[in-house]
């Protein structure tokens, strides 16, 4: 989802290999898809699709909280597969209205912006968990020590989202498994290194 410019960002890309890509918009930092190996498919607008028995679900909203005025459009994409619904909001500009509630009804693992200044802010981002319900929550979009300053310093940090999701001593974990037997029962917050 979203593979990134390494240059841009500072960080090396990992070495992956993948039978679908999804991009939620047109900017570097999120279109990147020359990064993945194999011959994926790669879907970045809204619609309905099925990919190798993988259902992907994409809609449209806003990069901005001024109707894509500033920064244009973006496309959520709901993944369905093993049966756990996963929503990356790629850089989500809005809270989301009752339709997008809606059509996103049921998502166990939420991909949330949290940073700010290019997308919602850490307290925008908790009232889109708030909505959304999810089992499990993972930041994305944010500043840390490692990532280009000059491209992305304006970004906060993760602490002021899991402060503001009253968790702000979560460790970063390498990865995270998930199965829908698995899913916790309240909701779970999960940084990623």
């Amino acid at each position: 989802m979203d593979p990134y410019d390494p240059d841009m960002l500072g960080i090396k890309y990992p070495k992956v290999e993948a039978d679908l890509v999804t991009i939620s918009h047109d900017h570097p930092d999120h279109h990147f898809a020359a990064a993945v190996e194999g011959s994926p498919i790669i879907l970045s607008a809204p619609g309905e699709y099925e990919v190798k028995g993988v259902k992907v679900f994409g809609i449209s909203v806003f990069h901005d909280d001024e109707k894509g005025a500033k920064r244009g459009k973006n496309t959520l994409f709901r993944i369905e597969i093993d049966k756990v619904s996963i929503l990356h909001c790629g850089d989500l500009g809005h809270k989301l209205s009752d339709k997008e509630l809606d059509l996103i009804d049921g998502v166990d693992i939420l991909l949330v912006p949290v940073g700010g200044f290019f997308t919602i802010s850490a307290q925008v981002a908790s009232e889109v968990v708030a909505q959304v319900e999810p089992k499990i929550v993972i930041p994305m979009h944010y500043n840390e020590d490692r990532i280009n300053q000059e491209n992305f310093g304006q970004l906060t940090k993760v602490d002021v989202f899991l402060k503001e999701m009253g968790k702000p001593d979560i460790t970063p974990v390498p990865k995270l498994s998930v199965t829908k037997d698995k899913l916790p029962a309240e909701l779970t917050v999960a940084v990623l290194e």
